[in-house]
Formats: C-alpha cells, sequence, structure tokens
C-alpha cells in the first residue's frame, strides 16, 4: 500500500464548507486519503452551492506534514455561476459579458 496523501484544510474552505468545517471541528485540520484523486473527490462532494473547493499540491518547501492544501474560492465573485467547477472562460468571453479589465494591480486605486 502507498503512503496516504495528506490535506490540510485551510481557512477559507473551512469558512464556506460545513462538511469541511465540521471535520476540523471533530478531527483536526488535516485529512488523510488513499489518493489524491480520492482527496478531490471529497472536494468536490464538500462543496457546496456556488463555490468551488479544490486541492492543489502543497508548496515543495512546505516541510509541514501535509502534501496537498484544501482550499475555496467563490464563484459568486468571478461571476461564474453557470460554470461547471475545474472549467474555465476565455479572457475575451468575461470582456464580451461587459466585465472590466482591471488592468496591472499597480494602476489599480
Amino acid at each position: 500500500m502507498s503512503d496516504p496523501y495528506v490535506v490540510v484544510i485551510k481557512p477559507s474552505a473551512r469558512r464556506v464548507s460545513r462538511r469541511a468545517g465540521e471535520w476540523v471541528a471533530n478531527e483536526g485540520r488535516f485529512r488523510a486519503f488513499d489518493s489524491k484523486a480520492l482527496a478531490r473527490e471529497w472536494a468536490r462532494e464538500a462543496s457546496p452551492q456556488g463555490r468551488t473547493l479544490w486541492v492543489q499540491n502543497a508548496h515543495p518547501k512546505d516541510d509541514g506534514p501535509a502534501d496537498g492544501y484544501l482550499l475555496a474560492r467563490a464563484s459568486r465573485l468571478r461571476s461564474n455561476e453557470t460554470e461547471l467547477p475545474g472549467e474555465q472562460r476565455a479572457f475575451g468571453d468575461l470582456l464580451a459579458d461587459g466585465q472590466r479589465n482591471p488592468g496591472p494591480k499597480a494602476d489599480r486605486s
């Protein structure tokens, strides 16, 4: 049997997913899976409507016990409610839908 894939449940995921928050409250912030694929499946199942949870590999210099991070993003903030998790839209399509190009960060005021 191979080593488990250990995920640390980050605060962003706990805030948007009741299931992730309950896991942390009952079991702690780490969760072990038999594979990364199973961790990703759990992330999809734990994603509430309008939110996206995903598993990202831990940074190579992160010397903690986690192999990956469970993270969240609010899809509604990206105006993509019609997208399925994991799909992407072309930047030109966003502009065609009337979204403003914010420009480089240095230009934002």
